[in-house]
């Protein structure tokens, strides 16, 4: 057998017993990768225990061999991203041994397909040199810019840690080695920016992590009308330093690929937006509804700005999504927005995202088809054509395979997206959502605890939770988690039905019936999901009731309806007949 073999987007070193991940190193004890071994050496065949024992132990005597096994066998499926119940790569045959599913090439591969080993690097976020707190969000747009323009710069040899991991090292006056430890980098950027009212000045030094030496370093002090020159001149000066690149640069190679261009011609526009977008990471409710009259403000003063328009749209998808008004409602002018912005810029990744997500309906094109799954899946393929390492064209990806019943694929996706953005709340979020989604219960617990971890006030934490410890029948810390949702939310309705959920699955009928209560006394003042009313009384066990809930929801639409597939909750209720016309009535039935 060849000493590197490949499968799926894994490569193994058979020599050097080490495992690649799309040419990241992925940590794998030695019985672990000689049981990998061993299974790609026989694809397709059963390889049994004994034939294992013989390989791991040799002559050695062995009394806990199972145990021991097992744990290889266990932590070998953790690295792949595996699952018992729905195996891709690991299939165990009881009380004889394993199989390896997947196809195995031995030959190499092309340079077009094989696993290129990037650099990584980070862009700590950028210090305020103004002094003047009010000013934070400048030095944050310009940390974004530079990140963004490195991203679209020779990524073929550089991977760069997303925005938002990044953004968790402001202000922790960690070193550089613990940071590039802590993160897999091997180049870490730092600076500063300030502004006048006509100048920016920043500082900008790129790092080598391992001995912490200055592999290049300058100042900058120029008008403001050159500020969109100036980050793409930092990203290039940047890249050209970052020894590989100086390499491929050298041998001829064409390095840059998407430099970005000019968002809008009007810098206060600009403004607006970048204090829209500094308000909105911060995921509040009032910073959400700041961030919008910020994005307005910015159109106001230029109609055509894309940036703009894509955040209006994003802002008011998620208001139907978690259900602060009707769907219908919100998504309406939602796409309104995001064809704006397609008119600017039609090959934008991020906006065909978007519009996947409120696809329209092709007899009445004022209308969404929120089922029309060959045009949404045609519009996330042309999302991934143009950037497939979005944040949102990963997300809107994984959330179809999800809804067609392929939370396998959906969770593979935010594992990607993992890669560069390992403390996201939202990648770890929606990664347990589609692990659990998928049967991998153990997985997702460990990101949705990895969560609690990282934001242990933030309401996407306890949604995560509270659905994981679901499928998992840990029915008391499910409600413990939604209880604290409800309350981070302010008694969102759709909180109050998760948590109807839980209770009536856990036995706590009493508690369940008052939330039903409960939801009916909020549908008098707002707008209430219906699937918050049918959860609780699948809860309750009023089969009957819960169906004309879920036939409403999809009629709503109720965003939440929508992976109705994948649910491990419904399995009591899908041999149904009325199941299979809920399907139906979705075109999900194919």
């Amino acid at each position: 057998m060849a000493a590197r073999v490949y499968f799926d987007c894994f490569e193994a070193d058979l020599a050097s017993s080490q495992l690649y991940k799309r040419g990241t190193r992925i940590a794998l004890r030695d019985k672990s990768f000689q049981v990998l071994a061993s299974l790609l050496e026989h694809p397709g065949e059963v390889v049994t225990r004994e034939e294992l024992r013989r390989r791991l132990w040799r002559n050695e005597v062995f009394v806990d061999f199972d145990n021991n096994l097992n744990t290889a066998v266990s932590r070998l499926r953790e690295a792949l991203g595996d699952s018992v119940d729905r195996p891709r790569f690991i299939e165990t045959i009881p009380k004889h041994g394993y199989r390896f599913l997947g196809t195995v090439t031995e030959a190499a591969v092309s340079p077009r397909t094989a696993p290129v080993k990037r650099a990584r690097l980070v862009v700590l976020p950028f210090l305020n040199l103004s002094g003047d707190p009010a000013q934070e969000y400048f030095s944050d747009a310009m940390t974004d810019e530079i990140i963004t323009a490195l991203a679209n710069l020779a990524s073929d040899h550089l991977a760069v840690i997303a925005r938002t991991t990044a953004m968790h090292y402001r202000g922790s006056h960690k070193d550089v080695a613990r940071v590039a430890r802590e993160l897999g980098v091997q180049y870490v950027v730092e600076g500063g920016a300030r502004r006048t009212d006509d100048r920016i000045g920043m500082n900008v030094q790129l790092i080598q992590a391992c001995d912490q030496t200055h592999l290049f370093a300058q100042r900058y002090d120029v008008p403001m009308s050159e500020m969109f020159s100036l980050h793409r001149g930092i990203a290039q000066a940047i890249t050209e330093h970052v020894p590989a690149i100086a390499a491929a640069i050298r041998e001829g190679a064409v390095w840059h690929q998407r430099l970005p261009t000019k968002p809008t011609e009007d810098l206060a526009a600009y403004n607006e937006y970048i204090k829209g977008r500094y308000v909105i990471y911060r995921m509040t409710a009032e910073g959400t509804m700041e961030a919008k009259r910020h994005f307005e403000a910015a159109l106001a003063r230029d109609p055509g700005f894309a940036l703009a328009c894509h955040a209006l749209a994003e802002h008011y998808w998620y208001q139907g999504f978690f259900g602060f008004v009707p769907s219908r409602e919100a998504d309406l002018i939602g796409r309104s927005y995001a064809l704006r912005a397609m008119e600017t810029d039609n090959t934008s990744a991020d906006a065909h995202a978007l519009l996947s997500l409120l696809p329209t309906n092709r007899n009445c094109p004022s209308e969404i088809d929120y089922y029309d799954w060959e045009q949404i899946q045609s519009e996330v393929r042309r999302a991934r054509e143009l950037d497939s390492s979005s944040r949102l064209v990963r997300l809107r990806y994984a959330m179809v395979q999800a809804e067609l019943g392929q939370p396998q694929e959906a969770a593979a996706e935010m594992e990607k997206a993992l890669e560069s953005d390992p403390l996201s709340v939202d990648v770890n979020g929606w990664l347990a959502i589609m692990l659990y989604l998928a049967g991998q219960c153990d997985r997702a617990l460990e990101h949705a605890l990895r969560l609690q971890d990282l934001e242990p006030e933030h309401l996407v934490t306890y949604v995560v939770l509270g659905q994981v410890y679901l499928a998992m029948h840990r029915f008391e810390e499910s409600a413990a988690a939604f209880r604290k949702a409800v309350e981070l939310s302010g008694e969102l309705p759709l909180m109050v039905g998760w948590l109807g959920l839980s209770l009536g699955l856990g036995g706590h009928s009493h508690e369940a019936q008052e939330v039903l209560d409960r939801l009916r006394g909020l549908a008098r003042q707002r707008y209430v999901p219906p699937t918050s009313f049918a959860w609780t009384h699948l809860g309750l066990g009023d089969v009957d009731e819960a169906f004309v809930w879920l036939e409403r929801a999809i009629d709503a639409p109720d965003r939440m309806i929508e992976p109705i597939k994948t649910y491990p909750f419904l399995d009591p209720i899908r041999q149904d007949p009325r199941f299979a016309a809920l399907l139906h009535k979705m075109k999900l039935d194919a």
